[in-house]
This record gives C-alpha cells, sequence and structure tokens, in this order.
C-alpha cells in the first residue's frame, strides 16, 4: 500500500513540473552520471538510454549544449571519448572550463601555475606560464599529491596579490568503481591555507552557464538543465534564470530531494525519462 502511495506522489510531482515546460527552447546537458559513467578499460560506459535521448533532442527541434567540469582531458580528447561510447556530440556544442579560462588569462595577462591532470596540459600551450602570477587548479587525479599541492600553495601565498583560478567547484563524482573527491576539495584547501577566495570557472559560476545560453541564442527561462549534481547543476542554473532538473543516476543521491537549500524543477529517474517528458510537452 505505501508503495502504491509513493508511486502515485511520484507520478503526480512528475505530472506537475511537466506544466512548467511550455515554452522551452533549449536542454542543457551535463555530461558524466548523465551520459554516462567514467572509468574503467573503455572510458567510461554510458548510461541506459542516453545515447538515444540525445538524438532524441537533435530531431525534436530543441537547441541543445552540453556544459561540464570535465577536466581530466582537452575538449577535444573528452569528446572524442565520448563519441567513441557512441554519443553523437561536436566540439563546439560543448562549454567546458580550460577554453574559458584561457580566454581569462589571456585577457589579464595572467601567467599560471597549473595543477592539473597530464592530459589537460594541451589546452595551456600556447599560454606563457613562466614567472607564474596566479595558480590553476582542475581535476588533476593522481597529480594531488602532497608535493604538487605544496608546490601550488608556495606560489600562490608568495604572490602579492594571489589569484586562484578553479575549473569548477565540485566535491565529488562518480565512475564505474564509484565515488572519487573532485576539485573542489582541494580548491578549498589551498583558499584556508592562503587565505583567499578562487574564481570559479565552471559550474556552478552564473557566467559559465550564460556562456551555454549565448551559443544556443535562448534566453534563461527559455533553456532547461539536466543534471546529477543538485548544487553545481540544479542550483547554479537556478541562479541564472534556468529550470533545472536532476537525474538519480551518477552522483545523485536520495537525500538531494530534501537539500535544506536547493530544490530541483523535477526529478527524473534517467535522462530518456527527462527528454521523454519534455518532447511530448512540445507537441501538446
Amino acid at each position: 500500500m505505501f508503495q502504491l502511495q509513493a508511486a502515485g506522489r511520484a507520478v503526480r510531482a512528475m505530472a506537475e513540473w511537466a506544466k512548467q515546460l511550455a515554452g522551452i527552447k533549449g536542454v542543457v546537458l551535463d555530461i558524466s552520471g548523465v551520459l554516462y559513467d567514467g572509468g574503467g578499460e573503455g572510458g567510461g560506459v554510458p548510461i541506459p538510454g542516453s545515447i538515444e535521448a540525445v538524438e532524441k533532442i537533435k530531431v525534436s527541434g530543441l537547441k541543445l549544449r552540453f556544459c561540464t567540469n570535465e577536466t581530466q582531458a582537452t575538449r577535444g580528447k573528452f569528446v572524442a571519448k565520448l563519441q567513441r561510447l557512441g554519443f553523437n556530440i561536436l566540439v563546439n556544442e560543448v562549454t567546458a572550463p580550460a577554453p574559458a579560462a584561457c580566454r581569462i588569462l589571456k585577457e589579464r595577462n595572467l601567467r599560471p601555475h597549473l595543477l592539473i591532470h597530464d592530459d589537460l596540459v594541451p589546452e595551456f600551450d600556447q599560454l606563457d606560464k613562466a614567472n607564474p602570477n596566479c595558480v590553476v587548479i582542475g581535476d588533476a587525479a593522481d597529480n594531488f599529491s602532497y608535493k604538487n599541492l605544496n608546490e601550488a600553495f608556495r606560489f600562490l601565498i608568495g604572490l602579492e596579490n594571489p589569484i586562484l583560478i578553479s575549473l569548477g567547484r565540485g566535491r565529488y563524482y562518480k565512475e564505474t568503481d564509484g565515488l572519487k573527491l573532485d576539485v573542489g576539495v582541494y580548491m578549498k584547501a589551498l583558499e584556508y591555507a592562503c587565505d583567499v577566495q578562487a574564481e570559479v570557472v565552471g559550474k556552478p559560476a552564473k557566467m559559465f552557464f550564460q556562456s551555454a545560453l549565448a551559443e544556443m541564442e535562448v534566453e534563461p527561462q527559455q533553456a532547461i538543465m539536466i543534471g546529477d549534481d543538485i548544487v553545481n547543476d540544479v542550483g547554479g542554473a537556478q541562479q541564472c534564470g534556468m529550470r533545472a532538473l536532476q537525474v538519480r543516476t551518477g552522483k545523485y543521491r536520495p537525500c538531494d530531494e530534501q537539500h535544506p537549500e536547493v530544490k530541483a524543477d523535477g526529478y527524473v529517474n534517467n535522462l530518456a525519462e527527462a527528454v521523454d517528458i519534455i518532447v511530448k510537452q512540445l507537441h501538446k
């Protein structure tokens, strides 16, 4: 009896947020935990139904943008991996932190000390890195050793005006073998040690979402974000004026639905379910 009541409430809740989809012209998708779970020999495993869901968006007439905090590879290599997994995705459809950070560094004549993943280094090849006047931190994975963190700390605390740029601020993410600490944990350590506040390039920064919206040429109220992170995906998008759904895949945890500060416009089991509802509403 209880299970039937819970199922009934879930159906009513889904119907309620589906009514809010009028006027949607663009969809912004997170990648890790929504399209696929990373890790393993093949670089990851598609979440069931996600390949078909992306295709369904593309043929629906809706505009589509992928918005990721991925910083373990260049955008080109990351997209190539997704293509090998079966996704219809192009480099120019992806908004990612590293290219955005490079633009900022050039505009402000900043020379970075990099604490990032080895596979991301080529994104910064065109920048002057001699005599650094800032620190850039990304998801460095195994490069987050004591030695490397301490080196970044020494560069940062030795600057007259310390500048710390973080490629996202996620706490953790999910791969096929379980949850992994993300860049935000190490960002906080440097903030605390150096008494600075990082400039975040990536979700949940408002400018990052605005960039994705500009690429689609839609207004915030005409777009919906679909992600697995209640704070960085859902909260970030909502602060920008977008609607946002959380999928129950990737890093999702049941307690996310009782988050004290962020409430998604809707919760769905996976991307395929979300896209089915969105596309159905288009035809009403």
